[in-house]
């Protein structure tokens, strides 16, 4: 499972229209506290579009049902999120995220009720 982050990398590396992301592929399960992988980068050694795909993909990930259980809440999911902040992911942007994400929210329960 591990190995998917290299592979992506070398699929995107070998396509030109994916060149430019290549770098983003191999380093999207990277940690904040360096505990990720494949290259253990630490911190804003990781690149920031690395650190927000991070985090949208694990929110996506908790809120989507998969074939093994079933779709986590949109509050336990940002739970989540914040008990992860500053160990696996950027905490900074967790904080923005979650704004963003309950802006959006907010735009649609109002639209909804329209």
């Amino acid at each position: 499972m591990q190995r998917h982050c290299e592979i992506g990398y070398r699929i995107a590396k070998s396509a030109p229209d994916l060149n430019h992301v290549a770098d983003w592929i191999l380093k999207h399960h990277e940690w904040w506290n360096g505990q990720g992988y494949p290259l253990g980068l630490k911190g804003e050694d990781i690149p920031l579009e690395c650190r927000i795909l991070s985090i949208a993909d694990a929110y996506d990930a908790m809120t989507s049902h998969r074939p093994y259980r079933k779709a986590m809440s949109h509050d336990k999911a940002v739970r989540e999120l914040k008990r992860c902040a500053a160990t696996q992911f950027d905490p900074q942007l967790v904080q923005a995220f979650i704004k963003v994400v309950e802006k959006n929210r907010l735009m649609v329960d109002i639209r909804n009720q329209q």
